[in-house]
């Protein structure tokens, strides 16, 4: 069995409301999972969740109130900026928007470099690395003197993969990376993920509203709803065969554009309905 990376226990996350003796919103309500060396773990749920949340309370970016968040044995829920900042080299994210994710007044080298200059990498080095990166990503080593606005989405979010890649992580935060794109694009993309999981054994926790996304990348799945995980299992088990209502309520929402997959998931809807038929019919 593979290490375990990170795992995140009973985690709370509160915000505190305006207005006299109000109690604070609670976004998590104890959450727990763990993500293994090499794994992807899904995150699905609607809006407002609190999928997104817990990818922000791993990152440092959500204050938590109650439980633990280890990574590798360490609590780092509650790091300073500048323990935080060393473990960039470990933890990294790639963010829902390929448009504003990345500053529009840099080349792109400009952008792989910066995370490259922190860890006081040296220039040379640093723009091997670069060029790099940009073949991991499948993009020409030209693109690195070009500007993102002359990029699609699709390349975008590539670039934006590249620099997360580019201090050798162990996990990833992936928030929403392919919501803003195309069903095709998304596909390219999707692709990439799994191709730079089984070269290099990162981790990742992939944040979707999209049950169909997370289905295709993901080893075991948590199903969050209202701060909660109401289902946390096999990826094949959960997005396939769900047990929890809410869980069945995403899985014969969820669009599925392959004519095969669509044959198969009518025939999964009609036998989902039938086992809720059977189960209202004997209470």
């Amino acid at each position: 069995m593979s290490e375990l990376l990170l795992d995140v226990k009973d985690v709370v996350v509160e915000y505190p409301i305006k207005g006299f003796r109000k109690a604070p919103f609670k976004a998590l309500k104890g959450v727990s999972l763990d993500i293994r060396a090499g794994e992807t773990v899904g995150l699905v749920g609607e809006s407002g969740s609190g999928k997104t949340t817990l990818g922000r309370a791993v990152l440092g970016l959500a204050p938590v109130t109650g439980g633990s968040i280890l990574y590798k044995g360490a609590d780092i829920a509650h790091l300073g900026r500048r323990e935080r900042r060393a473990l960039s080299s470990e933890i990294q994210v790639v963010f829902q928007d390929p448009y504003t994710s990345l500053n529009p007044s840099l080349t792109i080298e400009q952008i792989l470099v910066e995370p490259l200059t922190v860890k006081n990498i040296a220039a040379k080095e640093a723009s091997r690395r670069v060029l790099s990166l940009l073949d991991q990503v499948g993009l020409p080593q030209s693109a690195a003197d070009r500007l993102p606005r002359e990029f699609s989405g699709g390349q975008r979010q590539r670039i934006a993969i590249a620099r997360a890649l580019a201090l050798e992580p162990r996990l990833i935060v992936c928030d929403e990376p392919v919501s803003a794109l195309d069903l095709s694009t998304q596909a390219r993309v999707m692709d990439l993920f799994k191709e730079i999981q089984e070269r290099t054994g990162v981790a990742y926790l992939f944040v979707s509203h999209d049950l169909a996304v997370v289905r295709n990348l993901s080893h075991r799945v948590a199903v969050m709803y209202h701060g909660e995980i109401v289902e946390w299992g096999d990826g094949d088990q959960v997005t396939a065969r769900p047990e929890h209502p809410y869980t069945q309520r995403l899985f014969l929402a969820a669009p599925v554009p392959d004519p095969v997959r669509q044959e198969q998931r009518r025939a999964d809807r009609e036998r989902l309905l039938a086992e809720q038929g059977q189960q209202a019919g004997a209470l």
